[in-house]
């Protein structure tokens, strides 16, 4: 365990945990993006499922499993440990892929997606405060968008080895969920071997002390976020509403006339797009403000999503998914970054699972009504409420989160 004024050794100018970071991100999203893409294709051409309980799953799964990430935050700030929850969550997720390669009906493939989502919420706060603590503060937006971009390059390789797997073995989507197990296990191996845990500030080991730290609830906690850390969240929410399923995104794609087999393709475009933007986008994030880079972003997004309603040709479809690239690039990582900054580095993990558990909280409303809106007014409706509700989040984040240097925190407890 290293301790926090000594100093972290740097791989390719990064601390060595930012960087061992992005490798076990670059190996989960090749496992991921394999799959992502092609479920909502497999639930609908092979299990005959509709649209609206297509949506059903992907708002069941990121919700509930979702209600972990601030426990999970939670937890790790108050244990002082990071390393073992991202791990696991690591671990299993790895593991569902081999639920989801056997599913014969509809319910087995949500019980593998929740299984999926409950690794990530498992993993996902513990993970982005480690980011955090081990960035220094200047470059923290430069930290999350290399972590991002990483992420990135797993989600381009991803789809284009299920698209070579398709291209062989057409409609086979079974073996490309058998493979993509591999990649899930070397990123769980990667935290094992290459992460290294952190010893926490004072305030954390109170809590593990059994302190009056220690005593504060959970929910006690999260009823503390104030002032321009909550408005971000609550702006964060309103967003979330409206961002339905990226299995909207590929079903559209089929919608207008992309064939299954390029859908890999297409989201290979996306995924490098963002991939090759977050690091730039981090670093004028970090020197122009990260508050107008993420107003930016979400202005794109309302741009895309506006543009998806009104797709006619394929050649719409990959110009879109370009520009929602470029939203992922400019707003994901910078998203994170803007967080870390509102939030103390003793409760930046409780704040990472509050925001993470926002952003799924909304997933189950977001996608069950985009769901419902195809199947009952048209494929064009969800993305009109998805446009409207990312002008809404941009114009709402300058007024309710007025300064990222005059900000309220979580209080001590």
């Amino acid at each position: 365990m290293r301790a926090p004024d000594e100093p972290e050794r740097r791989v390719l100018g990064l601390e060595r945990n930012v960087f061992a970071a992005g490798a076990v991100s670059f190996f989960m999203d090749v496992s991921s993006e394999m799959v992502y893409p092609l479920v909502p294709l497999f639930l609908s051409a092979v299990l005959g499922v509709p649209k609206s309980v297509i949506g059903l799953i992907e708002g069941v799964a990121e919700t509930t499993a979702s209600l972990l990430k601030v426990a999970s935050g939670w937890y790790s700030d108050r244990i002082g440990r990071r390393k073992g929850l991202m791990g696991a969550g690591y671990g299993i997720s790895a593991l569902s892929r081999i639920g989801l390669a056997l599913a014969a009906s509809w319910s087995q493939v949500l019980g593998a997606r929740f299984v999926d989502r409950l690794g990530k919420g498992v993993r996902t706060a513990p993970r982005d405060a480690i980011i955090a603590d081990s960035s220094p503060p200047a470059e923290m937006a430069r930290g999350f968008g290399f972590h991002r971009a990483m992420d990135q390059l797993g989600a381009v390789l991803g789809p284009g080895v299920a698209f070579l797997i398709l291209t062989w073995h057409p409609g086979d989507y079974r073996t490309v969920f058998w493979v993509s197990l591999l990649p899930g296990l070397l990123a769980a191996a990667v935290v094992v071997l290459f992460i290294r845990e952190r010893q926490r500030p004072r305030a954390t080991r109170a809590a593990r002390s059994g302190g009056r730290e220690g005593a504060v609830s959970l929910r006690e906690k999260v009823r503390r976020v104030r002032g321009p850390l909550f408005g971000y969240l609550v702006v964060t929410g309103l967003f979330a509403l409206g961002n339905s399923s990226d299995a909207f995104l590929i079903l559209r794609a089929e919608d207008v006339g992309v064939t299954a087999a390029l859908i890999p393709l297409v989201y290979l475009v996306f995924n490098l797009v963002y991939s090759g933007l977050s690091v730039p986008a981090g670093l004028l994030a970090d020197r122009f403000g990260r508050r107008r880079l993420l107003i930016l972003g979400y202005v794109m997004f309302s741009l895309t999503y506006a543009g998806l309603a009104l797709a006619r040709t394929s050649l719409h479809i990959w110009i879109l998914f370009v520009l929602y690239g470029a939203y992922m690039g400019f707003a994901d990582g910078n998203g994170r970054a803007f967080l870390a900054e509102l939030a103390p580095a003793e409760r930046r993990a409780t704040a990472f699972g509050a925001y993470h558990s926002v952003v799924g909280v909304a997933a189950l409303p977001s996608s069950a009504v985009a769901g419902l809106l195809w199947d009952r007014v048209s494929p064009a409706a969800p993305f009109w409420v998805g446009a409207a509700t990312a002008l809404v989040a941009a114009a709402l984040l300058p007024i309710l989160v007025r300064s990222s240097h005059d900000r309220e925190r979580f209080e001590a407890a």
